[in-house]
Formats: structure tokens, C-alpha cells, sequence
């Protein structure tokens, strides 16, 4: 595995490669954000781990022009910004996940080999129920298009959309945040459910209208799609 570290802290870089030599991970460190930049372009990659502050170009703005480039990787942002808006902003450009620092070495570990085992299942599909289509939304999952009553629906970020998709395909199924965490994003529980909770917030607003609020709140159990559901 090769991953790119985007971080200026020399403590904070020292112990991922220490971490990283004991998993057999070639870790390659950049310091500089506009360097990084250039690095995450120029070279394949199996997981971007960006800080959110650097010189020269923030981690959210790496993000976001790799995001529009269309480049799959999987990318993770490293914050010491612990606010829901800190947060929904960096997902909204394009990460898959974000870790709050002070971070445990062993959690990062964790969401890298998750991110990396979800992108890679990714690849690996066959091309089989890959255009859903029900009462108002028609999606597909090889072109990454979402029409809600023939209306597209463009401002997805990456996860917003394998969220959607998740849950259309399992209409009225009641999921718990671990349940969507694993199902979704790949991994076991770690203690942040959080991160559901803001791509569902996310996506209400995007999806939502005046006739339907297709996401429901079920109080001390999660969260089910529910297409007939009237505001």
C-alpha cells in the first residue's frame, strides 16, 4: 500500500510512519500543501491522509481540486477542528473521512484500511443492479447520476451518494449508525457516529422538499428511507 501523508507536524508525521512501518506501508511525507498537491496529481495513490492546515494551500482546498479532477482515491482529512461545520465542510469537498486530533495511531490505521477496502470493493463489482429506479428517484451507480423526478440532483459529495444508494436499495429498513458505518463506509464502529449523522443532515437538505422528507429519524435506533413519507 502507498500512501501520500500531506501533514506539516513533524510529531504527527513521525508516529504515522512509525505506524506505518509496522504495517508495511510505504508512506510517502510532504510538508508543504501546494507540494502535496502537486504529488497527489502527478502520482497513483491508495489513500490521501491531508491535514487541514498547511502552508501554501490548506488540506480543504487539496481536497476539493482532487475531487474535481475526478481522481478515485480515498482520502482522509486530519483536523484539530472538532465543529459540525469543520466537519460537513470537509466531507462536502470531497473526503471520505476525517480524524480529530489528538488521534489514537491504531484508529487512523483502522479508517485507512476501511476507506481502502470500501474503494477497492468498489472496483471489484460486476456490473449487475446498477440503475435503481423507484417512484421519484432513478440512480446510477456507474455513472454516479441521481435524478429525483427527473430533476438531477448534482451536489452529491461521494459518500452522500453510496449513502443514497444504500438506502434506496433498502427502502423502509430501520440501520443504525454502526450499521451504516460498516455497510457504508466500510468499517467496525470506532466511536464517532457523528459522521453519519452529518452526511444524513447533508443530505436531507439536498434531497428534501416541500412534499417529501425521505429520511427518518428512528428515535434510539437510527435512520430508515421511507419514499412515501409526506412533510
Amino acid at each position: 500500500m502507498k500512501i501520500l501523508v500531506i501533514e506539516d507536524n513533524e510529531s504527527v508525521a513521525s508516529m504515522i510512519e512509525m505506524f506505518f512501518a509496522k504495517e508495511n506501508i510505504n508512506g510517502v511525507f510532504v510538508t508543504d500543501g501546494l507540494e502535496g498537491y502537486k504529488r497527489a496529481q502527478e502520482e497513483e495513490w491508495d489513500c490521501l491522509i491531508i491535514d487541514w492546515m498547511l502552508p501554501n494551500m490548506d488540506g480543504v482546498t487539496i481536497c476539493r481540486k482532487i475531487r474535481q479532477e475526478n481522481k478515485s482515491v480515498p482520502i482522509i482529512m486530519l483536523t484539530a477542528k472538532d465543529s459540525e461545520s469543520d466537519q460537513v465542510l470537509g466531507l462536502e469537498m470531497g473526503a471520505d473521512d476525517y480524524v480529530t486530533k489528538p488521534f489514537s495511531p491504531l484508529a487512523l490505521m483502522a479508517r485507512i484500511k476501511a476507506v481502502s477496502r470500501r474503494y477497492h470493493s468498489l472496483k471489484d463489482q460486476r456490473v449487475e443492479a446498477d440503475i435503481i429506479e423507484t417512484t421519484h428517484f432513478k440512480i446510477n451507480k456507474n455513472t454516479r447520476e441521481v435524478f429525483l423526478d427527473d430533476v438531477a440532483i448534482t451536489n452529491l459529495t461521494p459518500k452522500e451518494f453510496d449513502l443514497l444508494f444504500h438506502f434506496v436499495q433498502h427502502p423502509r429498513q430501520v440501520f443504525s449508525r454502526e450499521q451504516l458505518l460498516e455497510k457504508v463506509w466500510g468499517y467496525q464502529f470506532y466511536g464517532d457516529d457523528r459522521t453519519v449523522d452529518v452526511h444524513i443532515k447533508r443530505l436531507r437538505n439536498k434531497i428534501d422538499n416541500d412534499d417529501y422528507s425521505f429520511f427518518q429519524t428512528v428515535w434510539g435506533i437510527g435512520y430508515k428511507f421511507e419514499e412515501g413519507s409526506n412533510t
